[in-house]
């Protein structure tokens, strides 16, 4: 018997789905496109207009993509007809909140206007809708903290102690500070800016992916290192890194290139958790590096007012260090395992083709043309719509795959407007807590009370900030883990004296940090998904191999010179710059080779803890300490060399 409907639920589902995400990607595109000799620029368009109907978009794509119940395969026919019902239910209920909001905003822009009861239930539904969908979209951590934070928003007069508030007027509270608002609430200004400007490099991402760049640029990746000790290990380091400076999303790069790398890792002779934290820690830091940094970089300087050219450039040193020790790890990791060179790869099937050279232009033209584009003048939103314009005819002219099948470029720009539209509920979420710490003032009560704990001292109160941050930013996407700890942690930073770009690259290091620090550490478990071993040991060796990143923001606080431009507070001066670049550099080296035991040979456990020790004292704040703690680790790299050449060790 012919069915009447030839797909499945599921089919349509997934095809509605790519649909509203064509819809989002291509408003969005119109949105951000800068004017380009005859053609003029549409967008962007009105927040009234333009943050509702992007959410409202994301929510009905999301809901028909996942049902917001989960019901198996096998439930009974009414079962799955309520679930239907209550998809229906709240797509209709969320977009008619959004619809409120326009009418709303249209007439608090023509004069006077008094918000009413029935607009806080309209808010307040609408807050339940955002908290519902990302529950079931990123699960409880952030939903968790969004729900707190709406919880103490109505509760916070009897929370004890530097928690308790005065008593909120229902209406008030709930319209304007959650809803109803232009710069803070659900459908505020951070909800613009990830609109406006962050929404073509995700889009970019899609289109390298679907194009082949990414799977051609993770083979030459292997290819070029088939000789090297760690092979496919330094390869995964070195395409998830690019990759991941695009994609945006660590949870995403690990799944995304880590199904080849990890097990080719494996290969090699590394340990399970080794290959999964590897893959995390590079997928993880693909975000601080620029030039796109994961799009994280175009919200810090909508925050700081600090232009995206400047970040990029003082996020350079830090991220080439960060890299460089992860490269350091792998080949001690190596050493210690035995596992030698070979002129045999043992990636015969990932053996790059002509055509693979070629597409890595797909990768490289675009990446050019957003630096080229800011030094031009271009906004970060225009540049980006420049490179993502740049890869379509790259990808015709090319990729012959493309040609033969040219649909492939617009299923990626849909896959990129459904990621976008899992990131935008997230920050709807982040709206929330920003409206709740603008109403409340919890952020200057906290960093009152740091600056009466600590005192002047810097290092305890950067102790404390990254204590915070790391539980903050604790099962969160990186965007919005950054977004709700400088939020809450930011004035506490500033009064520390820190210049802002400095406070907000610390908060942005740990809130990357946060995916691969136990216990949740959600791009280590992906990692170990695919790894098969322990997502907790995983995150435990993926924590030991990236020490350097929780290193690092401590570094640039004390020794600002390192983020190389004027906005970080450094002296300026070359021999400032000299120093700690020559003293971090033998301290990666230490770390790397403490931390894995082994150098030339095995260290014992007293002589890889006096090689981390002396690391940390090389970079400390206290001067006296620097150039005895560089010439004492010197002198254990010589002693440790020689040593290995008396007892016949050369490797």
């Amino acid at each position: 018997m012919t069915r009447l409907f030839p797909l499945s639920e599921a089919q349509v589902r997934h095809r509605t789905a790519l649909v509203i995400g064509l819809v989002i990607a291509l408003i969005g595109i119109v949105n951000s496109m800068p004017s380009i000799a005859w053609v003029p620029r549409f967008g962007p368009f009105g927040y009234e207009v333009m943050h509702p109907l992007m959410l409202g978009l994301a929510a009905m794509g999301l809901i028909i993509r996942r049902s917001l119940l989960k019901i198996s395969s096998d439930a009974s026919r009414a079962t799955k007809l309520a679930g239907l019902a209550l998809d229906v239910l709240a797509m209709g209920a969320f977009l008619y909140t959004l619809h409120d909001f326009y009418r709303t905003m249209l007439l608090l822009k023509e004069g006077l206007f008094f918000f009413d009861t029935i607009h806080a239930w309209i808010a307040l539904a609408g807050v339940a809708l955002v908290l519902l969908i990302c529950l079931r979209i990123w699960g409880l951590a952030l939903t968790a903290v969004g729900g707190v934070a709406l919880l103490y928003l109505y509760t916070g007069q009897h929370w004890p102690g530097l928690f308790n508030m005065a008593p909120v007027n229902f209406v008030d509270a709930t319209a304007e500070t959650l809803w109803y608002n232009s710069d803070n609430g659900v459908l505020g200004s951070i909800l613009g800016v990830v609109i406006n400007t962050i929404l073509p490099f995700i889009l970019l991402g899609a289109l390298l992916e679907g194009s082949g760049a990414g799977g051609s640029l993770i083979k030459v990746s292997l290819h070029a290192f088939r000789n090297a000790r760690g092979g496919p290990a330094h390869a995964a380091i070195l395409s998830s890194g690019l990759f991941g400076s695009v994609s945006g999303s660590a949870v995403a790069n690990v799944v995304g290139t880590g199904v080849i790398t990890i097990p080719m890792i494996q290969r090699r002779g590394f340990s399970p958790t080794f290959a999964g934290g590897v893959e995390a820690t590079a997928s993880s830091g693909g975000q601080i590096m620029p030039p796109i940094m994961g799009a994280a970089a175009l919200v810090m300087a909508d925050f700081t007012g600090i232009s995206y050219l400047t970040i990029i450039v003082a996020a350079l040193i830090p991220a080439l260090f960060y890299y460089g020790s992860l490269f350091a790890a792998v080949v001690y990791e190596a050493r210690r395992l035995g596992i030698e060179s070979q002129t045999q790869a043992d990636t015969a099937q990932q053996h790059p083709e002509r055509q693979d050279y070629i597409n890595l232009i797909m990768v490289f033209v675009p990446l050019a043309i957003v630096v080229l584009g800011l030094l031009s003048g271009f906004s970060p939103a225009g540049a980006g719509v420049l490179a993502l314009f740049s890869v379509v005819p790259l990808s015709f002219a090319l990729n012959p795959a493309i040609r033969r099948q040219p649909l492939a470029l617009m299923n990626a720009l849909a896959n990129g407007g459904n990621s976008f539209a899992m990131l935008l509920i997230a920050v709807g979420v982040v709206g929330i807590i920003v409206g709740v710490l603008a109403a409340t003032g919890l952020p200057i009560k906290f960093a009152q009370v740091i600056a009466a704990s600590t005192g002047d001292n810097l290092l305890i109160s950067l102790l404390i900030a990254m204590a915070a941050a790391l539980v903050l930013g604790m099962g969160m996407p990186t965007l919005p883990a950054y977004l709700t700890i400088i939020l809450i942690m930011g004035p506490a930073m500033l009064r520390l004296g820190l210049e802002p770009l400095v406070a907000h690259m610390f908060v942005f290091y740990f809130g990357v940090a946060s995916a691969i620090t136990p216990p949740v550490a959600v791009a280590a478990f992906a990692a170990a998904s695919i790894s098969g071993a322990s997502p907790l040991r995983t995150a435990m060796v993926a924590t030991r191999i990236g020490l350097i990143l929780f290193l690092l923001p401590f570094a640039f606080a004390f020794y600002p010179e390192l983020l190389l431009v004027p906005e970080a507070g450094g002296s300026g001066a070359w021999f400032d710059l000299a120093s700690i670049l020559v003293r971090l550099t033998l301290a990666v080296l230490l770390i790397a080779s403490g931390l894995a035991c082994h150098d030339r040979f095995r260290l014992t456990f007293s002589e890889a803890a006096l090689r981390v020790g002396v690391a940390i004292a090389m970079l400390v704040i206290f001067p006296l300490l620097h150039w005895p703690a560089f010439f004492l680790g010197l002198a254990l790299l010589i002693l440790h060399r020689l040593n290995g050449l008396k007892k016949g060790v050369l490797a």
